[in-house]
């Protein structure tokens, strides 16, 4: 099986797709965020992995990261495994687990199989392994984007100064104190995205920056189950807006790239910062 530290690809819930071929022209959504005295800010729907030969870039894009003082995003140490990959071990395992098969309903088992299988897997591999943790490492067995080409990853390499809304710690957290029932729905719904004939499709919408698509893919995915969107989406966006808000108001023009997703609805952080009297404005 792939390296068990792949698991880093999906622990933030990257919309990526994968495959190689032509892309369409870039336009990723792109907003500028005004507040009531004047202070900018700029706010980026990233993805975290990307097939080589991806151009994400536009003029307009690289014009507003320039301006921008202060790069924010998820997880300020995103490559540093020597963090990261200590506190997902802690975490990860229990003993006395069921296999990962006989965690899901009888029905269910064969997508389970089917993800082990196209991830190189075996079952023995995930034997004290908690279903969230599975589920992130075989989502990252069956990627064929590559992190390091990640949007974060790119804009971090840049130098700017960084601020995280997480950490490594708080993020693995959150999967960790999910219910078994939401950690099996979990897996499940990484089976079920890992089985989509077009493995494409999130990332060319998230290329041209096509929201309505973004939101309907969501709505297939594992954010359709309404407990695991409120928990690692809505409550992560809710938990991000007061620094996000402060950081603007402050003057500091931040440039905050999170997954696609934070930014998607009456929930992502476009409209909460509407609502708190921001003006927001789609420049891409």
């Amino acid at each position: 099986m792939k390296h068990l530290r792949a698991f880093l690809a999906c622990a933030a819930l990257a919309l990526a797709g994968c495959g190689e071929g032509d892309w369409p022209e870039p336009a990723p959504a792109l907003w500028r965020v005004t507040s009531p005295d004047g202070d900018k800010g700029w706010l980026l729907g990233t993805v975290h992995a990307l097939p080589d030969g991806v151009e994400w870039r536009t003029p307009l894009l690289d014009q507003a990261f320039a301006d921008a003082d202060l790069l924010v995003v998820e997880i300020a140490d995103l490559d540093n495994t020597e963090l990261s990959f200590p506190i997902f071990q802690r975490l990860a395992y229990s003993q006395g687990l069921p296999a990962l098969t006989m965690r899901v309903a009888g029905p269910d088992r064969a997508k389970v199989t089917a993800l082990l299988q196209r991830a190189s897997g075996d079952e023995g591999d995930f034997a004290e392994m908690e279903s969230w943790a599975a589920a992130m490492v075989l989502a990252g067995g069956v990627r064929l984007g590559d992190p390091a080409n990640g949007v974060d990853q790119q804009l971090l390499a840049a130098g700017k100064p960084v601020v995280g809304l997480e950490s490594f710690a708080s993020q693995l957290a959150i999967f960790d104190q999910l219910p078994d029932a939401e950690q099996q729905d979990l897996l499940l719904a990484v089976a079920q995205e890992a089985a989509v004939d077009d493995p494409r499709a999130g990332l060319e919408a998230w290329l041209v920056g096509d929201l309505a698509a973004l939101e309907a893919l969501g709505g297939e995915g594992l954010l359709a189950d309404p407990e695991l969107r409120a928990a690692l989406l809505d409550g992560r966006n809710r938990a991000w807006i007061d620094r996000v808000a402060a950081l603007v108001d402050g003057g500091e023009q931040p440039f905050v790239a999170v997954g696609a997703a934070h930014m998607l609805g009456d929930a992502g952080l476009p409209a909460l910062l509407a609502a708190r009297g921001f003006t927001v404005e789609r420049l891409q």
